[in-house]
């Protein structure tokens, strides 16, 4: 007996698109699960019992277009496939609602493994941990030293005045979520605005790098970079802060948090940070910025996340405990942005 079809995709209607404008790749009836794991986008594998796709789409209750925005997504996954950065295969973007409820593209099916806690890569041994990190690292080198213009690109983004853009979305951000005095986060906020760094030649930045938003073969290479939502022109360090912030041991138990910084064989931040500098070139001088924006984003994420369990407005364990970490977020932050 066939399973009911996964909540936002219909894979009969799926696959009439598909032998219409890709002729010849399916053969035979699709079947569609959706991936667990997204925290935006909605993910689901597809397959005819011999081939296997993906698609990608909005969230079921998305409201404004321009957040989960399909086509740009598509657009920056074709320019970069023939490039050396490691993206799956875009094969259609279908912008008719009619076919799914929302526009979506399809890609190719990309082997290999999420990796996102600490005890998925004790598994693997410290060496092959190690060896991922490094190779995570090299993966954004790639991505940083893509040029816009030369792959389409150039007009992907705003790049003036980026890091202060991003400073003050976040900051909104924050006072859409306020339900509480938190301790230090307008001085976090503050301070990182009277600090902003110079930014270097804007690149295309992913928005979101860490290592649960790539795939990694069996000899331990990355082989897809994903979830591409959040990528623009913009400054590549942000993404270097990013990964240091998520290299740093949170050292809480039962943290609804991913982290992988306590593998044995995971390589510290600054490692991370002293790797991109000598494969890329650029100087890192001011990345302690970088990284307690990085701590500052998250606190103000975990904030809004926090905000909408009081309403009622989440559904899962562990949300009652996300509350706790925002003050350690902004404390990390502080004690970041005070090492410059």
């Amino acid at each position: 007996m066939r399973s009911e079809p996964p909540p936002g995709l219909d894979p009969a209607q799926l696959r009439d698109l598909l032998d219409r404008e890709r002729p010849g790749l399916v053969n035979g009836p699709l079947t569609a699960e959706l991936i667990e794991g997204g925290r935006s986008n909605l993910t689901y594998s597809v397959t005819d019992g011999s081939g296997r796709w993906v698609v990608r789409r909005p969230p079921l209750d998305h409201i404004l277009a321009t957040a989960h925005d399909m086509r740009r997504e598509y657009r920056v996954v074709s320019a970069l496939h023939p490039t050396p950065v490691p993206v799956p295969r875009p094969l259609l973007l279908c912008e008719d609602a009619s076919v799914t409820g929302a526009p979506f593209f399809v890609m190719e099916y990309a082997p290999g493994t999420p990796y996102g806690t600490a005890e998925q890569l004790t598994a693997l041994g410290p060496e092959r941990t190690r060896a991922i990190l490094l190779g995570l690292v090299d993966t954004l080198v790639d991505l940083h030293a893509v040029a816009p213009e030369a792959v389409g690109l150039g007009d992907f983004g705003r790049p003036d005045g980026y890091l202060d853009r991003q400073l003050r979305r976040w900051g909104k951000q924050l006072a859409a979520s306020r339900s509480r005095e938190l301790e230090g986060i307008d001085e976090l906020h503050a301070g990182l605005g009277r600090a902003l760094p110079e930014s270097p030649a804007p690149v295309v930045v992913h928005g979101d790098y860490r290592l649960d938003n790539v795939l990694v073969g069996p000899d331990d290479r990355i082989t897809a970079v994903l979830d591409w939502e959040m990528s623009t022109l913009g400054d590549p360090l942000t993404d270097l802060g990013l990964l240091a912030m998520y290299s740093h041991p949170l050292e809480l138990p039962d943290a609804p948090i991913n982290s992988t910084a306590a593998a044995p064989g995971h390589p510290s931040a600054a490692e991370l940070i002293e790797r991109y500098a000598e494969r890329s070139g650029r100087k890192v001088h001011a990345i302690s910025w970088y990284t307690a924006f990085a701590w500052f984003k998250l606190a103000v994420i975990l904030e809004g996340i926090h905000y909408r369990f009081t309403l009622g407005r989440t559904v899962g364990p562990g949300f009652d405990r996300i509350g706790g970490l925002v003050p350690l977020f902004v404390a990390h932050g502080l004690a970041t942005l005070r090492k410059d």
